[in-house]
């Protein structure tokens, strides 16, 4: 007897697909004689699964309830769905949602497709293998560390997960519809698609100009450029060695600051320094931070973070210092771990707002001027103060006075950014800078979100919100027209004539289908490439005004949609072919779930078209977000005479022609004669027919439709290019714009 579970495959599907709308790990497992156990025959299984992971009573299961999947447990269920839930779980419990799970039986006893929502393959496929694991471990009644199994997939989740300033941008763009394509393994992401496209990196976007970066580092630059727009910002100088350092001090005037020209995250800052000893020993610790030091006058009061998106002021965030009350016995460095570390908002991880405090320059020139060192033991009751600057963190947006936002939005356009972390102090961030002697320090390019979306204090601030719509205001949700073409009907040969017609618009069109990849006439690979793959190169080109595609089911099963809705979601039939049979799909039903995808994927405002000649297609239409349009070579079809009816419209072939019908109405679109020449050049009635009604859900008008099938030849467009690798233009007497 094998008593065993074996993770036989993993796919990872990258797109929309017959399981949900997003991205998906699909794992075949084999239970092998386990099938035969299910988890109510294993001696105190459901009770050790409980104990070890006791987060698994929020699972509702399929009962809908909480505590649902521990009852299914008590009750009977095998190791299949088991694997799912606890791959969620150990996700979740990593910090990761996935969102979505799935167990479903194959046709071969015992084995399973175990299919959960997917982050980074990497990370979902640590959470399956850790998950087959723990089973293992309790159904053989073995110890497992949980906690080092989660420990295993949080590592993993840092790694290759987007961080939480660049996640916070990408929910927010995903909540109002708007498209989110990871660029690469870090945090690159695009915002729509083709030409509609906005860019993020972290809190930088396509609009963050290299100059403006550059400035932004030069912190001596910076002041003079704030300074001579009348931004208060305190005096300095830029001092070349340790001997100039003391007479820029005495210049300025005392107390100052020591600080990197170009320094960054606090490294090498030393403030309050008021004597000569204290200058020079900061200089030294400064010099090794950047590549020169400033020396400037030192301004009363707390540090203070204020975010600048696109002009206004959108989160602001206050630093405190960090300091220890002495008991008579214990040290500095004890009080820091008693006192100030053991609160729990402070540690190394994204989910921490204040970092652990340590012994660092600044802290031991601190420490040095009260006395003590960090081995000291403080008097009861003496407050030591640890440091000065850091720990900004704690929410103060509703109390930033009008006129320091006004300052801090003109100091962001000074400098050139469109996203800045303005770093100012001031005494009362209430009150106006000129008030109290306050000023800007710095003006940062890239700044963190983190403090604003996890403060330590405070409301959370929406900040990716105001990015997004600082990028897309006025420029809707970054889509352009899709176009999805799926089953087996001449498929490539109606994705050309529809982008040919779209072409004839003016609109620049890619295209990707069995003829090869192309942007508007010129193809650039034949082959085209794998269906996610296409899509990707096509809607990741910032010139693509609207795109084509064609996908077969065994490319929606291997890698899912290339794009999360479409305008258009066009079936042709539904057609079990010998090469799903790879896929363990075998019958009509089957086939019918994968196909159904294009029509779920349709946006409210787009189109399903459905040939209703094929019954299995027709039952699709109760799947759409949006309208639909039928299409019929039988122009008696009862399926259209119901839709019309209904207020639907579909395209017909009628004595010779074709029509669009609509509810007691019918408009000429093909005469005869063009039918008849496209019949000639390859396109037959039901091609002419499924492309016209696409072209008509799109709102191609009439002419521009008549235009395109006088002139559309699909053996040209097939695309064999000339010696130059373009394909040879078509001219035509009218292009419509």
């Amino acid at each position: 007897m094998k008593k065993t579970i074996e993770i036989v495959s993993i796919r990872h599907v990258r797109g929309p697909n017959m399981w949900t709308y997003w991205s998906v790990l699909e794992a075949v497992v084999d239970i092998h004689d386990l099938e035969d156990f299910p988890s109510n025959l294993i001696d105190g299984l459901p009770e050790r699964l409980a104990a070890w992971v006791p987060t698994l009573i929020e699972h509702r299961c399929s009962i809908g309830e909480r505590g649902g999947f521990l009852k299914r447990l008590r009750d009977g269920t095998w190791p299949g769905h088991i694997l799912e839930h606890l791959s969620l779980e150990l996700l979740e419990l990593a910090g990761v949602t996935a969102g979505f799970g799935r167990a479903r039986e194959t046709s071969k006893r015992g084995v399973y497709k175990v299919v959960i929502g997917s982050p980074p393959p990497a990370v979902g496929e640590a959470a399956l293998r850790e998950a087959r694991d723990l089973l293992m471990a309790a159904i053989e009644d073995l110890p497992f560390d949980v906690d080092a199994a989660v420990g295993r997939v949080r590592a993993l989740a840092d790694r290759h997960c987007l961080g939480p300033s660049t996640a916070c941008i990408v929910d927010a763009a995903v909540a109002r519809g708007i498209p989110a394509t990871r660029m690469n393994e870090g945090n690159l992401v695009q915002l729509g698609h083709g030409a509609n496209q906005r860019r993020i990196w972290t809190a930088e976007t396509d609009r963050t100009s290299a100059i403006a970066e550059t400035i932004s580092r030069d912190k001596d630059l910076s002041k003079r450029l704030l300074a001579g727009c009348g931004v208060p910002v305190p005096e300095g100088e830029l001092v070349d060695d340790v001997a100039q350092a003391w007479d820029a001090a005495e210049s300025v005037g005392l107390p100052v600051v020591v600080k990197p020209v170009d320094g960054n995250h606090g490294r090498g800052v030393f403030t309050c320094l008021d004597s000569r000893d204290e200058i020079e020993a900061a200089w030294q610790v400064a010099a090794q931070e950047g590549s020169g030091v400033i020396i400037e006058r030192f301004v009363p009061g707390n540090e203070h973070r204020l975010l600048v998106v696109g002009n206004r002021v959108v989160a602001a965030a206050r630093g405190e210092a960090a300091g220890v009350v002495g008991d008579g016995h214990s040290t500095v460095l004890e009080l820091i771990a008693s006192q100030l570390n053991t609160d729990p908002r402070r540690g190394r991880t994204e989910n921490h707002p204040l970092n652990p405090v340590g012994i660092d320059s600044p802290a031991r020139l601190e420490l040095s001027r009260q006395g003590l060192t960090p081995d000291s033991v403080p008097a009861a009751g003496r407050e030591v103060l640890i440091q000065r600057n850091g720990n900004v963190a704690f929410d103060v947006t509703d109390r930033v006075h009008p006129e320091v936002a006004r300052v801090a939005a003109l100091a962001a356009r000074v400098i050139g950014l469109d996203i800045a972390g303005i770093d100012l102090v001031a005494t009362d961030i209430g009150k106006p800078l000129t008030e109290q002697g306050g000023a800007i320090v710095e003006v940062n390019a890239g700044p963190g979100l983190l403090m604003h979306l996890r403060p330590a204090e405070g409301e959370p601030r929406p900040v990716g919100e105001a990015i997004v719509e600082h990028l897309f205001a006025g420029r809707g949700d970054g889509r352009i027209p899709i176009v999805g073409i799926s089953g087996t009907r001449d498929t490539a040969r109606i994705a050309r004539l529809v982008a040919w017609l779209m072409q004839l618009q003016g609109r620049r069109v890619g295209l990707a289908c069995e003829a090869g990849l192309f942007i508007g006439e010129r193809r650039l690979a034949h082959p085209a490439p794998a269906g996610h793959d296409a899509g990707s190169l096509l809607l990741m080109n910032p010139t693509v005004e609207c795109a084509v595609f064609t996908h077969g089911s065994a490319d929606i099963l291997a890698d899912g949609l290339p794009y999360d809705r479409c305008q258009i979601g066009l079936v042709t039939d539904v057609t079990v072919l010998p090469e799903l049979a790879g896929f363990d799909i075998t019958d009509a039903e089957q086939a019918y779930r994968i196909l159904r995808t294009q029509v779920d994927v349709v946006l409210a405002s787009g189109a399903a078209v459905l040939n209703a000649d094929d019954p299995a297609v027709v039952e699709m239409i109760g799947l759409c977000d949006g309208e639909v349009v039928l299409y019929s070579t039988d122009a008696e079809s009862p399926a259209v005479a119901g839709h019309c009816e209904n207020g639907g419209q579909a395209v017909l072939a009628r004595d010779g022609r074709l029509v669009l019908a609509g509810s007691g109405h019918e408009v000429a679109l093909i005469e005869p004669p063009t039918l008849a020449r496209c019949a000639r050049r390859g396109v037959d009635a039901a091609t002419a027919l499924a492309a016209s009604a696409c072209a008509i859900a799109l709102g191609v008008p009439p002419e521009v439709l008549r235009t395109g099938f006088d002139t559309f030849d699909a053996d040209r467009e097939a695309g064999r290019p000339d010696d130059r690798g373009t394909v040879p233009h078509l001219s035509v007497a009218t292009t419509a714009r």
